[in-house]
């Protein structure tokens, strides 16, 4: 299966369970792995034989920076069900999410969530 990569999105929401995180907020990166098949588009040099991945990241943006969860579990569910709802093209989807500012006492790059999700049949 092709598949179209967004890699290292960078949003600014306000997801956590922490009072504190929904109020000031803080970063998240976001990796979107798009699974369909792109031959048809690579013979035609036709975007509407493809997914438009400007119209995903307006969409994932919009989810982030708009929407609030407590869970980067539910961010990504949220993110994959409304892509495969929204692109028939896209079989599957790979949601990575970054949290870089956690609010954990210690020393780390981020903490994150990776989830892959199938267009039911």
């Amino acid at each position: 299966m092709d598949k179209i990569i967004m890699k290292n999105l960078a949003f600014f929401g306000y997801h956590g369970v922490l009072k504190e995180e929904n109020v000031l907020g803080q970063k998240f990166f976001v990796d979107i792995d798009l699974y369909t098949d792109l031959q048809k588009a690579g013979k035609s040099d036709e975007v509407t034989d493809t997914v438009h991945y400007g119209e995903v990241y307006n969409m994932v943006k919009d989810i982030v920076e708009n929407k609030r969860f407590k869970l980067l579990e539910a961010l990504a569910e949220n993110i994959a069900a409304t892509v495969l709802n929204s692109f028939s093209l896209v079989n599957e989807i790979s949601v990575v999410i970054r949290k870089p500012e956690a609010p954990v006492n210690g020393i780390y790059d981020y903490f994150g969530v990776e989830i892959r999700r199938k267009r039911d049949v």
